[in-house]
């Protein structure tokens, strides 16, 4: 009776053990089954995020892009910042006829010479050399892009592009004062087929132009916020180039006269590796003609930050603008 007892209660732990697992594999195969379900949405979710987006991105002195092509209209372009220097990225439709040899041929080496002087502090040489650059560089028309970035930073910008031939550029500098441009440009054709999208929806609205230099609310809120600007009247400032607009954290206490004379490239070490400590750059429009728009998204925590044009005197021509998110 022991026997058949033992026997018994024996084949019953191992019904219970059995039981046990088969729950344990379907409890096990339910769970899988559901996160891969929420992998699969997650990577939806990611497509949907991902659709009508033109990732570039930077791991050392380069950019790598998805593609020579770009539909015309609304264009949202998110540039990841891999390397360990910081970068921009500025969109220069070209006149008809002319591309990117051109732009290494007749456009950089005026640029470059004139910088060399600036930094033999030969100033008058350095316009005649900026002189040089060709007649029709003069119609070379700026279009947006994504704002000075920090290297290990994202950014994203939306512009509205043109059908025509595009040249994108990096013009910071390295330690010897070369401007990245040679070595950072890449040709991109817009085509005639329109994009379809629309512009993001903005949480603040940032006007800008030569007279007033830059308004905006500054009552911002942390979180994911979309920014637009609008480019009122625009001028070609002292360095040749117009205003944009460029948003930077500020560490506590930082020296805002650095940054101010760091963004204008036609300081001797202006733009030039390294940047100042205390700022990280976190995107922003590149200048646009006047009467354009652009956005720019970007991930604000609580703390101090600037938004600033790359001209020199920013502060004194309104173009240096700090607030405070909480």
């Amino acid at each position: 009776m022991f026997v058949r007892n033992l026997k018994i209660a024996r084949l019953s732990f191992l019904l219970l053990i059995g039981i046990g697992l088969i729950v344990g594999c379907k409890n096990e195969k339910e769970k899988n089954e559901d996160d891969n379900m929420e992998a699969t949405a997650e990577e939806e979710i990611t497509s949907l995020e991902n659709k009508n987006v033109f990732t570039i991105t930077t791991r050392s002195m380069e950019f790598t892009i998805p593609s020579d092509t770009l539909p015309s209209g609304w264009n949202t372009i998110r540039y990841k910042n891999n390397s360990n220097e910081v970068h921009l990225i500025l969109f220069d439709k070209y006149p008809e006829g002319k591309g990117i040899e051109d732009a290494h041929k007749e456009v950089v080496p005026s640029f470059q010479e004139g910088m060399d002087l600036i930094n033999e502090g030969k100033m008058e040489e350095a316009q005649a050399a900026f002189g040089k650059l060709p007649e029709w560089f003069q119609e070379v028309e700026f279009t947006g892009g994504v704002g000075l970035l920090s290297p290990g930073t994202e950014a994203q910008s939306t512009i509205k592009l043109e059908p025509g031939t595009y040249i994108i550029e990096c013009y910071v500098k390295m330690t010897d004062g070369t401007f990245h441009t040679l070595q950072m440009s890449e040709q991109v054709q817009v085509t005639d087929t329109d994009s379809g999208i629309e512009p993001p929806k903005a949480d603040y609205v940032i006007d800008i132009d030569g007279a007033n230099g830059i308004q905006f609310d500054e009552n911002v809120t942390s979180g994911k916020k979309t920014f637009q600007v609008n480019y009122g009247e625009q001028k070609v400032h002292e360095h040749y180039l117009q205003h944009d607009v460029n948003i930077v954290w500020v560490d506590e206490g930082t020296d805002m006269a650095k940054l101010e004379k760091w963004v204008n490239w036609s300081e001797p070490t202006g733009l030039q590796t390294p940047a100042p400590e205390g700022f990280r750059f976190l995107g922003g429009v590149q200048e646009m003609k006047s009467g354009d728009k652009g956005f720019f998204t970007v991930d604000l925590k609580p703390g101090n930050y600037a938004l600033i044009s790359e001209v020199p005197n920013s502060q004194e021509k309104g173009m240096l603008k700090t607030f405070t998110v909480k």
